[in-house]
Order: C-alpha cells, then structure tokens, then sequence
C-alpha cells in the first residue's frame, strides 16, 4: 500500500450510521457494510415491526439477516490504523452552499474553521496550523469564518480598518486616521470593542436588576394579595360564627316564645 500521497474515500470505508470508521465491519444482502454494533442496533429498533431494512438504501428483508463480516474492510481498517494513513474527510466536513470554503484547498475545498483578516483568507484546520505554528502569522487576526473579509478593507487605502473613528461612528484604518479623520475621536477597534462590551455588560446588569427588582414587586404584591385572601376568609368565617349564633338564640326565642303561648 502506497505510504505517501494515498488517500481513501472516507466513504468505502466509513459506517454511514455513526459516520466513523467501520469497527467489526459486516455486510448485509444489499451489499452496503456497517458496524456491526449500529446495524445491530438499527435493527433492535425496528424488531417490533418485523421489518428489516438497510439504512443507507431502504431495501427491505423479510427476515432479519444473519450478519457475516466482512474481512476485506476489517483487513483494510487494521492496515489503515498500522500505517497511519489518514481517510479523505468525510462529505460533511467539506463546505456546502451556506459555508465558507477554504481558500487553499486545492480541488473540492474543505470546510473553513477561520478566517484570518491580515491575509483575507479562510481556512480549513489542516491549512490553519501555519499560524499556530509560523511566528509572523501568529501575530494576525483570526475570527470566525466569514464570507465577507473585504468588508474588513478600507476601500479608499486597501488596508484593514483597525481603527474606529467614534465622531463619525465607522471603523477606518490608520491611514484614514491621519488623513480625512484627522482630529476626531479615534480609538483602535479593539479598544473599541471591549468600550462596547463593557457597556453591553453594564446593561444587561441594569436589564437585570431591573427584572429582579419587578419580581421583588410582583412577590410582594402576591404576598398582599395572600394577606387579604387570608383576612377575608377569616372575616367570613367569623360572619358564619356570628349569623350561626344569631339563629341559634332566635330558634331558642322562637321556643321559649312558643311554649309561652301554650302555656
């Protein structure tokens, strides 16, 4: 097996239900492999129907079959980890659509991980280790994926706006700073990030003693409103007391009355 510049589609050799290598690898009537431990499952789960099928292509059996495993995957997976070859990345670690591609990978890109704004480009993990690694990339600034890096571009001057002016509230670069904004307020943006983060932390404290201090009230008034369920209850309770007394002396007037009369 070829050491260097060999790759596999991570695809032959993956399980298409846990998306990892294939562990104890078998091969179902269809043809498709998995790991024996996921179709297993797979299948326990849909015991109750009596219906088999195979994950990756929905062909049905009508009695669970009896899984055999498959020795040339098994071989090609004990090779694989001996020689330390590395598969192709998996379909869903290339970009799709809605993602930021990697602006080095040569042929179908992989997936960006960040974006670096000294160098206006975005990059995959495996290409992003040079600026872990080289001293002077280091230094750049790397931010979440971003299809729109030239945003971070000074149009007039072609350098990346570092600098905010907060007269006119945009972000600009240095040489906007001595030039067209010279004399405003500017900071760096960093320092104007963290200004608005700190005010943002500020708020959201106010935001939150604002809350607590109207569920303080509202507990409060639940407590009033208890307080006066508690009194009224406790005044109609004594109104019973009284009105029970009330026609018990009567009925005893109504007797004594009564015998009086026959008497």
């Amino acid at each position: 097996m070829a050491q260097k510049g060999a790759q596999l589609d991570h695809s032959v050799i993956s399980c298409s239900i846990c998306l990892d290598l294939l562990k104890d690898p078998v091969t179902i009537p269809c043809g498709h492999s998995f790991c024996l431990i996921c179709i297993e499952t797979y299948w326990d789960q849909q015991d109750e129907r009596r219906v088999f099928s195979c994950p990756q292509c929905r062909q049905t059996f009508r009695r669970r079959p009896v899984l055999k495993k498959n020795t040339m995957f098994a071989v090609l997976v004990e090779e694989l980890k001996k020689t330390g070859l590395q598969p192709a990345p998996a379909d869903h670690c290339y970009a799709g659509p809605e993602d930021v591609a990697c602006d080095v990978c040569p042929g179908r890109k992989l997936r960006a991980v960040k974006s670096c704004l000294q160098c206006l480009a975005s990059y995959c993990e495996n290409h992003l280790q040079p600026h872990f690694e080289a001293a002077p990339l280091k230094k750049h600034k790397l931010v979440e994926p971003s299809k729109n890096l030239q945003e971070n571009i000074c149009s007039r001057h072609d350098e990346v706006m570092k600098m905010f002016c907060r007269t006119d509230q945009k972000s600009i670069c240095y040489l906007c700073s001595v030039d067209e904004h010279k004399g405003h307020d500017t900071v760096s943006a960093a320092a104007e990030r963290a200004e608005k983060q700190r005010d943002l932390e500020v708020s959201q404290r106010n935001i939150q003693k604002r809350v607590q201090d109207r569920e303080k009230d509202v507990e409060l008034i639940q407590q009033k409103v208890e307080a006066i369920n508690r009194s009224a209850d406790k005044a109609v309770e004594q109104s019973e007391k009284i009105f029970t007394e009330l026609i018990r002396l009567m009925e005893k007037r109504r007797f004594d009355v009564e015998q009086q009369v026959r008497s």
